[in-house]
């Protein structure tokens, strides 16, 4: 792992995942990319930096920022900062891409979405266009998971997303509870579909020593509950989802409820792409 962008608002949960990040980067010897949206009005943007007014709440808030990143916690770790005027949080990929970063952490205020700039479906738009894994974190200000619930559907395109978000959690010493959330109506399957669609799944992980049994079946009537009420039975202390990027989240990730475990979760809660990106950088 070489880079890990953070939003900042310069609010509590923004410094609580530059924290979680400090915490990671001394562990994995990262850089920090700390990013600030202005959110600007097109009248103050004209080219970034041509407007006399745009560049004034530039230097403002690189003023800002270099107070809010005085921190002990951030000391012996590279911090890079980057002010963009970015309005749509969905574009903050494109920092992530440019950084070739391998992971974004964004704090979050819970149910109501994030505080400030972090508000209503930005953190859906994050989690559905970016590349790049991103771990929302609620109210914690350390990073101390040990346990993780992988939920995933077990078809072929989740291939990729599985291979990232296990390297991932390898890489941060995380144990993996695989799941199926099998729930009644449209996506019921029976244990015979399911193992079999399972077993086909783990033969394409030739690099992994995997076997159905590995995976644990669980029923509910909804794929939330199904996650939320395995995760405490287990007492995993993270939960991972795949996401389908723009198209919305995969399978029996559709609709809101990709956006309702980010949202509702009480814990650290990791995202991961559904495409050829794959977790190589660990």
């Amino acid at each position: 792992m070489k880079t890990i962008i953070v939003p900042v608002d310069f609010s509590q949960y923004s410094e609580n995942a530059l924290k979680v990040a400090a915490q990671i980067a001394k562990k994995e010897n990262t850089k920090i990319v700390a990013v600030h949206m202005m959110g600007l009005s097109d009248t103050n943007l004209i080219k970034e930096h041509d407007s006399m007014e745009g560049m004034f709440f530039v230097k403002l808030t690189q003023k800002r920022f270099d107070e809010f990143l005085d921190k002990e916690y951030l000391e012996g770790i590279s911090v890079e900062t980057t002010v963009k005027n970015y309005k749509v949080f969905s574009e903050l990929d494109e920092v992530a891409q440019a950084h070739n970063a391998d992971l974004i952490i964004m704090g979050s205020h819970g149910s109501i979405g994030l505080q400030e700039v972090f508000v209503g479906s930005n953190t859906e738009k994050v989690v559905r266009s970016s590349q790049t894994p991103v771990l929302v974190i609620k109210n914690q200000d350390a990073f101390t998971s040990k346990k993780a619930v992988f939920a995933c559907d077990f078809k072929t395109e989740s291939l990729a997303s599985f291979k990232s978000a296990t390297t991932l959690f390898k890489a941060l010493g995380i144990d993996v509870n695989l799941v199926y959330i099998n729930q009644p109506g449209t996506f019921y399957l029976s244990t015979a579909e399911i193992d079999q669609r399972i077993l086909d799944f783990m033969v394409k992980l030739t690099e992994y020593a995997l076997i159905p049994e590995d995976v644990v079946i669980y029923s509910d009537y909804s794929v939330e509950r199904g996650v939320f009420n395995y995760a405490n039975k287990i007492n995993a202390d993270i939960i991972g989802i795949p996401t389908h990027g723009r198209r919305g989240l995969a399978h029996f990730f559709s609709g809101s409820i990709g956006e309702d475990i980010v949202n509702h979760s009480s814990m650290p809660v990791l995202t991961v792409k559904i495409s050829d990106y794959a977790f190589a950088k660990a």
